[in-house]
């Protein structure tokens, strides 16, 4: 009998179990609701931010990644994730986080931001395959390590605008991290629209009930039916924006471009810049409301199951569209 390999096959079971554990603890870890309350409030002074974005998707990732940027003084970017996704813009999972890693990069040369560029990781290439399976990427192991040098008090905030694999992952990798983080989520629609299968979260319905479940601090912000209020079209994009800097320019007319290509209307196109909720949210200011929500339950099936007693989750239901599209202007153009 071969020892050496049947001591390497007990080792290996013996983590296979340890990590199986952890990951049942992040579910079974009891939540401290004082603790949860508190981070599920509005940060006051600046916090240190990680983005989760998969950028070559939509037009509106750009306009997120260039709002956070912009305001550095109250967030500090620690590290950009390129999160997966799968559509007619990439040819699988793995594709299009490629090609949003690719774009992160542009963004940052465009934005003068070269110095970050260090911290900018390769997410998952495919979904989560079950509820207790992570996909390990750099994103995901970056997350997990990165978050443990914060605390409940102190937390990490995570702006994620795509699918939510990277997040999940990390999370089952280190559960530890539930309480050192808060999660401010783009993904799902409102709570009373009558699916829940928005883009974001259809891509890996595990995972985003990975998040809403274990009990970390998670900000909803629901596409149809709250942010999708947040729009802007072609006209206002070249009066507020055009000739005012390479990064302006290049929003401009890569939205314009976009829009007038996709939309059935082009002369009179209007399109979602929606993610940038997510990071104006961390942001001063009368741009939203929220209030507290049992945390909701996506199913399999493509709608929201509710539990009363389940722990809770801050939800914005309203965008004040005017005071958000001035703050987004004005930092853009500064």
């Amino acid at each position: 009998m071969d020892f050496c390999a049947m001591d390497y096959r007990n080792q290996l079971s013996t983590a296979v179990l340890k990590q199986t554990e952890a990951r049942k603890n992040i579910f079974s870890a009891p939540i401290d609701p004082v603790s949860l309350l508190k981070r599920l409030e509005k940060p006051q002074g600046p916090v240190d931010v990680v983005i989760d974005t998969d950028a070559f998707n939509e037009i509106d990732d750009q306009f997120a990644i260039s709002y956070l940027l912009k305001r550095e003084e109250k967030l500090h970017t620690k590290a950009l994730y390129a999160a997966p996704f799968f559509n007619d813009k990439s040819n699988s999972p793995a594709d299009g986080m490629e090609k949003s890693y690719q774009e992160i990069l542009k963004l940052l040369t465009l934005a003068g931001r070269e110095d970050l560029k260090d911290f900018v990781y390769r997410g998952s290439e495919q979904y989560l395959p079950d509820e207790s399976t992570p996909v390990e990427s750099d994103a995901a192991r970056d997350l997990a390590q990165r978050a443990m040098s914060y605390t409940p008090e102190r937390p990490l905030y995570v702006v994620a605008i795509g699918a939510i694999t990277n997040v999940a992952s990390a999370l089952l990798l280190n559960p530890e991290i539930r309480d050192r983080i808060v999660l401010v989520w783009l993904g799902g629609h409102a709570l009373e629209w009558e699916s829940c299968m928005e883009f974001n979260l259809q891509q890996d319905i595990a995972a985003a009930r990975i998040i809403f479940g274990c009990g970390t601090a998670v900000v909803q912000l629901p596409c149809m039916g709250v942010v999708s209020a947040f729009s802007v079209s072609g006209p206002e994009l070249k009066a507020w924006l055009q000739g005012k800097s390479p990064l302006c320019d290049h929003l401009c007319s890569y939205s314009c471009a976009v829009g007038e290509r996709e939309s059935r209307y082009p002369k009179t196109w209007s399109r979602v810049i929606w993610d940038v909720t997510a990071v104006a949210w961390l942001i001063d200011g009368d741009f939203m409301l929220d209030c507290l929500k049992p945390s909701p339950i996506p199913t399999y099936e493509g709608v929201y199951a509710f539990d009363r007693n389940r722990h809770p989750i801050r939800y914005v239901y309203h965008i004040n569209r005017d005071a958000l599209m001035t703050d987004l202007v004005e930092a853009l153009t500064s």
